[in-house]
């Protein structure tokens, strides 16, 4: 009698939490979101993030607020996040500089594993080596020359501290035994004006910061570090075509939510932005933007950073690079 009354209110329970649960989920979003991206404006996260938040907002009927939260590589942004209710009304969106921040800080405030909730990676792109196109540099090994014959004279920007498009830059300085000074900006935008502005000889940058500005003809790409050449960039050389072995790397955008954050949230958000990503009109923007729609799902994602975190530890190392 006494095992029969336990196992009804043990179903009574059950079936009142996941009557809750379904609730929230349908009733998920009341109010607007917050989406804090990890860069300033105009660079490649906030360019994705904006376009994908503008449709995702239609779809949830709720606004996309995005806070650009940049600087210390990424760690302003996840800090903001991870302080956070964990209620799916403050989300963070980053690079791979998620990846890579926690093995070039000492002092790093989040455990990418254990710290967020992998949500959706929106897409993919190479990244690309630009210059002025009346600097002086019309192709790699123009730009090798002159670092070789010009140490310490020759500085390259990139979105920040630790980015993949600033390892980009240092792996090539690896394979052919050059010196570029290297700068760290806030974004790939604040970079883009230095490059445009003549500050700085060189950019590294995901493609998707850079494309409107190649577009137009206002900088030159010298070199990408896909292993294909990009479609719209068919004269834009891949690493190893131009000589540099052992280079490929990409720079993904993806978007996170604080541990904690209820399952049915992460389930219905993932879901509706997966939706999003697979509007052609969607996909075509991001495309125009320089980024290649990947969709990842939460799972997918999760195992891209498994991978990611130990492959990029090695090239910090190898390449001696530390915080500023």
């Amino acid at each position: 009698m006494l095992k029969t009354f336990s196992r009804a209110v043990i179903l009574a329970l059950s079936s009142s939490l996941l009557t809750a649960a379904v609730a929230v989920a349908a009733a998920y979003p009341e109010r607007p979101i917050t989406v804090v991206v990890a860069f300033a404006a105009g660079g490649a996260t906030d360019i994705s993030t904006r376009i994908v938040g503008k449709f995702l907002s239609q779809s949830l009927g709720q606004q996309i607020i995005v806070d650009n939260r940049g600087g210390a590589g990424g760690m302003i942004a996840a800090s903001a996040v991870m302080r956070a209710k964990p209620d799916g009304y403050t989300l963070l969106s980053s690079s791979s500089v998620y990846v890579v921040t926690p093995s070039l800080y000492k002092n790093v405030p989040y455990d990418p594993q254990k710290d967020f909730l992998p949500l959706v990676e929106f897409g993919a792109s190479p990244n690309v080596m630009v210059v002025h196109p009346q600097g002086g540099i019309n192709s790699l090994a123009d730009l090798i020359a002159q670092a070789r014959g010009n140490p310490n004279l020759i500085s390259y920007g990139s979105p920040g501290l630790g980015t993949t498009p600033q390892l980009a830059a240092e792996v090539l300085k690896l394979r052919t035994k050059t010196n570029m000074v290297h700068i760290a900006f806030t974004g790939g935008a604040p970079a883009v004006q230095a490059v445009l502005s003549k500050q700085i000889q060189m950019m590294s940058a995901s493609l998707s910061s850079v494309m409107p500005q190649i577009a137009g003809g206002l900088l030159k790409p010298i070199v990408q570090t896909g292993k294909e050449r990009w479609p719209d960039l068919p004269n834009t050389p891949t690493m190893a075509e131009a000589g540099i072995p052992d280079a490929v790397s990409d720079t993904f955008q993806a978007l996170f939510a604080p541990a904690g954050t209820p399952p049915e949230v992460m389930a219905k958000l993932s879901k509706e932005i997966i939706a999003v990503l697979a509007q052609k009109e969607v996909r075509d923007a991001l495309w125009t933007a320089g980024l290649k729609v990947t969709a990842g799902s939460p799972e997918a994602l999760r195992a891209r950073i498994t991978q990611e975190v130990p492959m990029w530890r090695d090239v910090i190392e190898k390449a001696g690079i530390k915080a500023e």
